[in-house]
């Protein structure tokens, strides 16, 4: 039994006689007749009683003709949705798009290349996923997302990937706090001071703690908190300093930023699993992501 065999039957439905349908379907007669009869001979059942109104030559279905002309209905109205919704999505008119982003990245680089994709493609659904670095690649792992923006140290073989953008560090002070003076801040004199730290699963964290590591310096962690605008705010008031992406900290923030010496640069990439091709909707946002960084 074929998709073909249903639509011939639903047909033969519609218009009452094999001579009507065979002209609908535009087939001729004998086919017609000899389709629906492979079909009855496929399912060990009749399907068409042929004996029934000769004088009106309109047809009557068996039971089980009946029967399977309701499920023939549901399967080709299903057929018909899914090919529909499949060609919208194929000219961008439906579609999902489901991307997890760093935090920082989230409240500072995309709101407003968001909304300037949904302006661009307004019928396609934007779900967005925030949270730390480690989160970010567990999802696109777990395939919980279909695109993620990872760290280039993230990346393995089997990623696809572009690189979206450069972001370079900076140490993040209060106006009056004594590194507020320098033009550069080393990790030595960075760590010399209490800092304000996001919690566990965020690059930022792991880096600095690397670099402690590295230097075989202490690390002071006076505050962790997952919530950027309290980590600035922390900052602003002295509390403590910290390390973000340049585009965290905005003028009205009362912050100042400075560049580590030497400088450090995040490489942010737009990665999806090699295994797991992404779709239309997909393609169009990596592209316009691209064209807009």
């Amino acid at each position: 039994m074929d998709i073909k065999q249903l639509k011939y039957l639903d047909t033969l439905v519609q218009t009452g006689n094999f001579t009507k349908a065979a002209e609908r379907l535009n087939i001729a007669q004998p086919a017609l007749s000899q389709s629906i009869k492979r079909l009855e001979q496929e399912l060990g059942v009749t399907l068409v009683d042929r004996g029934a109104n000769r004088i009106t030559k309109s047809l009557s279905l068996t039971a089980e003709g009946q029967a399977l002309h309701q499920h023939a209905k549901l399967i080709i109205n299903q057929l018909a949705q899914a090919e529909a919704h499949i060609k919208a999505m194929a000219n961008l008119t439906k579609g999902e798009v489901r991307l997890a982003v760093p935090g920082m990245l989230g409240s500072f680089y995309l709101p407003s290349r968001l909304m300037a994709f949904r302006h661009k493609y307004p019928d396609l659904k934007l779900s967005l996923f925030e949270g730390g670095t480690r989160d970010t690649l567990r999802m696109l792992q777990q395939e919980e997302v279909d695109i993620a923006i990872i760290t280039a140290k993230d990346l393995t073989d089997e990623f696809d990937s572009h690189l979206l953008l450069k972001e370079q560090m900076v140490v993040a002070v209060g106006k009056h706090h004594p590194l507020a003076k320098c033009t550069s801040v080393s990790l030595e004199a960075f760590f010399e001071h209490e800092l304000v730290l996001f919690k566990q699963g965020y690059f930022h964290r792991e880096w600095m703690l690397k670099q402690a590591e590295r230097l075989g310096l202490e690390v002071n962690i006076a505050f962790e908190t997952n919530l950027i605008n309290l980590i600035k705010q922390v900052v602003a008031q002295e509390y403590g300093i910290t390390s973000v992406l340049e585009m965290a900290i905005e003028s009205h923030d009362n912050i100042c930023t400075k560049p580590f010496s030497p400088p450090v640069f995040l490489d942010l990439h737009i990665a999806w699993k090699k295994q797991r091709p992404i779709d239309q909707a997909d393609k169009a946002f990596v592209s316009f992501l691209l064209q807009n960084r």
